[in-house]
């Protein structure tokens, strides 16, 4: 069995996880810094570029090229890498693609490519930049897993791919997003960044103006949060479609879509705003259709020719894909394989570094071999000067090789290069022809050993490189130019709150145990609740409506009119929808009245005035507005109008005192507006001095107009309202 070790369970899942993680970190989630491809793109281009698809040469079927990436390079499914290889050919998935396809490749729709055994492929002059220079000893090789072949570590990569194209990947417990750029922009920040090293980021932000991606679309963000995110590796860029409106006859017009957000399929857009349509959601649009050819046209009608293009389409950008976010999170493995953030300057950093790490072994390599050669074309030259003597050696001589060099003083290459040259190439052993590429040689090597000696003249040549890929791939050409339109900031355009939602009538009934509904119509005499159930609220309002509640916990909550649980049945409860305490109730509901006040009021006799604008919560967790003490609750919330306020207690207790002794304050525990000792208050209520009291008296109404006993100051305890005021010690009005 062997030796048995004993390990902590803890310990042993852990070193295994942390095994796999970094496996997935390295080996598969995360690009390369140097050239922004992950080693299946880089397996599948390698795997391209040994079957000599080069884009001068012809297709071969996709199924020859993936059975040779999983036989040789990545033993994984092929399903895996033929979606890669999918995926480098679809030019509205790739900004620069790398594959270049021949049959069914998908569409934005998202319909699936063709099966692999029907599609043919061969590498794009985009991946044949990537590796050019793959054979000049220019990177690093290592063993393929079965150890029968080699494979590059990294492209020497004279494309800028990885800010060019972008990178999307999750491992473990990091993860990267990274969007596409324009190669021309990424040109012109490397000169840049060559010519000052010390710039900052704002710097080459103002070069590289944002993200370029391969569907177009409207970039709506502003300066600010664009060079914060390239300052961070961290950010999110918001991006819209295309639109522009056509004019047609008697005043109407339609909006024609023309470009959509990246990584959004077509079809399942429209799919989405037919269903919002269904429902009734989009109240501004009348309809939907796809002109879509090879390129997109999606086709809006408006429901009126009253309404304004700008607000239909702010209505589609706010519940649908027609607008969206793409998130910007440049955590990437560095030259050393170690994952980190950068930021835009510090990738291109790297890229330069690679770059001229990249020169310098080329420039190596072909020092190397211009030795070898010259060293040879020495040897052709002496056995040229001494052709005869040559032969002679090789007819008679038993071992030919030493003999040439003990006669000439030739080295062994030079011996053996004679001795491997063809009968035919003796007429081409001319002295000036020799002598012709001898000194062509040498002045190539006096030339690269400068290059490698001075550092700006090396810095010379990568500029010219980086110019020679701007002026392949950059603005200049037809799939260099911007296809993104950077817009700015998008301006904030209010739409009316009716057109977002279908005005209609409803009631909204809240009872005593918490179940709220919504039902169609005012007046609504038939409800139904639970058994042991009743009425606590019932309130006239429309789906237009937003609706406060105020609990006893001093929050208020917002819910809208258009998503109230609707129907006949028992509704839902009310603590699904906000998040209410259970030792929490509502005090209060009402419809949001904008630029209206409220006099806010607890048990004990503590309140302030506040700003109805003030009480919107945008979650579901409310808005803190009431404090309170030990033991109180938040209990009265009555509409502000007129100039006092008359106030009364369970003590049975009445007061009445101006409205402006009653400060206005956003939050916070107020002041005391009626002592009480033993009980609470009452009911409260504002109303006009000069109008007197109103109170429900009996069956009927009553206005009290001498108000003289009961006018004092707030904090005062009050004395007996009038005579016949109801038992309840409530207003009722």
């Amino acid at each position: 069995m062997g030796e048995v070790i004993e390990t902590p369970l803890s310990d042993a899942l852990g070193e295994r996880y942390l095994a796999y993680a970094l496996s997935t970190i390295v080996s598969r989630s995360l690009p390369d810094v140097r050239d922004g491809l992950k080693p299946v793109h880089r397996r599948l281009l390698y795997a391209m570029r040994q079957l000599k698809l080069d884009p001068e040469s012809g297709f071969k079927k996709c199924a020859r090229v993936v059975g040779d990436v999983i036989g040789k390079y990545h033993p994984h499914g092929d399903v895996a890498v033929y979606d890669t290889m999918v995926r480098l050919a679809q030019e509205f998935a790739v900004r620069y693609p790398l594959v270049e396809g021949q049959g069914n490749f998908g569409n934005i729709d998202g319909d699936n490519a063709a099966a692999m055994r029907y599609t043919e492929a061969r590498l794009t002059p985009v991946a044949w930049a990537l590796m050019e220079g793959l054979d000049e000893d220019s990177v690093d090789f290592r063993a393929t897993y079965d150890g029968e072949d080699h494979e590059p570590v990294v492209m020497p990569s004279a494309f800028p791919n990885l800010l060019a194209n972008g990178s999307t990947g999750i491992a473990v417990g990091m993860a990267t997003n990274i969007p596409p750029h324009n190669v021309g922009e990424l040109a012109d920040a490397l000169l840049y960044l060559i010519r000052h090293p010390d710039c900052g980021v704002a710097d080459l932000a103002g070069l590289v103006r944002g993200p370029d991606f391969p569907t177009g679309g409207v970039l709506v963000e502003s300066p600010e949060n664009i060079l914060e995110a390239y300052a961070t590796g961290r950010g999110s860029f918001r991006l819209r479609a295309r639109w522009e409106v056509e004019k047609l006859s008697h005043g109407l017009y339609q909006v024609a879509v023309t470009e959509i957000p990246y990584q959004i399929q077509k079809a399942k857009l429209i799919e989405r705003v037919a269903e919002l349509l269904a429902v009734k959601k989009l109240t501004l649009l009348g309809d939907i259709r796809d002109e879509s050819t090879e390129t997109v046209r999606v086709v809006l009608e408006p429901k009126s020719r009253a309404v304004e293009p700008e607000h239909m389409m702010e209505q589609l950008f706010r519940q649908t894909d027609m607008e969206t976010k793409f998130s910007l999170n440049m955590n990437v493995l560095d030259a050393d394989c170690v994952p980190r953030v950068m930021s835009l300057k510090e990738a291109l950093r790297a890229f330069l570094d690679h770059r001229h790490v990249v020169l310098v072994r080329r420039g190596r390599h072909r020092l190397e071999k211009i030795a070898h050669r010259l060293e040879v074309l020495a040897g052709y030259l002496a056995a040229y000067l001494n052709l005869d003597e040559v032969i002679r050696i090789i007819r008679e001589e038993d071992e030919p090789k030493p003999a040439l060099m003990a006669a000439f003083s030739l080295s062994d290459p030079q011996a053996e290069a004679i001795l491997n040259m063809r009968l035919r190439s003796l007429r081409r052993l001319e002295e000036m022809q020799i002598r012709s590429e001898s000194d062509s040689l040498t002045a190539e090597k006096a030339g690269l050993e400068t290059l490698l000696a001075d550092e700006g003249e090396r810095w010379k040549k990568i500029t010219d490189e980086i110019k020679d890929i701007r002026k392949r791939f950059g603005i200049s050409t037809k799939s260099g130019r911007r296809r993104t339109e950077i817009g700015g900031p998008a301006a904030a355009i209010e739409v009316p709150e009716d057109a977002l939602v279908e005005r209609e009538p409803i009631t909204v009934i809240l009872s005593e145990k918490g179940w709220l509904r919504a039902v169609k119509g005012h007046g609504e005499t038939d409800l139904k609740f639970k058994d042991g159930d009743t009425l606590k609220f019932a309130l006239a309002a429309s789906t237009t409506d937003r609706i406060l509640l105020f609990g006893t916990n001093g929050r208020f909550y917002t819910l809208s009119g258009d998503k109230l649980p609707r129907g006949r049945g028992h509704g839902e409860p009310v603590r699904l929808t906000i998040d209410l305490p259970n030792d929490a109730d509502v005090a209060a509901m009402l419809i949001h009245r904008p630029g209206h006040r409220l006099l806010l009021a607890s048990a004990k006799g503590r309140g302030f005035i506040v700003e109805e604008d003030d009480l919107l919560a945008q979650t579901r967790n409310g808005r803190r507005v009431l404090d309170l003490g030990d033991g109180d609750r938040g209990r009265f919330c009555a509409p502000v109008a007129g100039d006092a306020v008359a106030v009364i207690g369970e003590n049975r207790r009445m007061l009445v005192f101006a409205l402006d002794e009653v400060p206005l304050m956003t939050r916070g525990r107020g002041v005391t507006l009626q002592r009480y000792h033993g009980g609470e208050m009452a009911d409260i209520k504002t109303f006009t001095l000069a109008d007197g009291l109103s109170y429900r008296f009996g069956n009927g109404t009553r206005i009290e107009n001498d108000l003289r006993s009961w006018l004092g100051k707030r904090g005062q305890t009050g004395r007996m309202p009038p005579n016949g005021f109801s038992k309840t010690n409530k207003f009722g009005l």
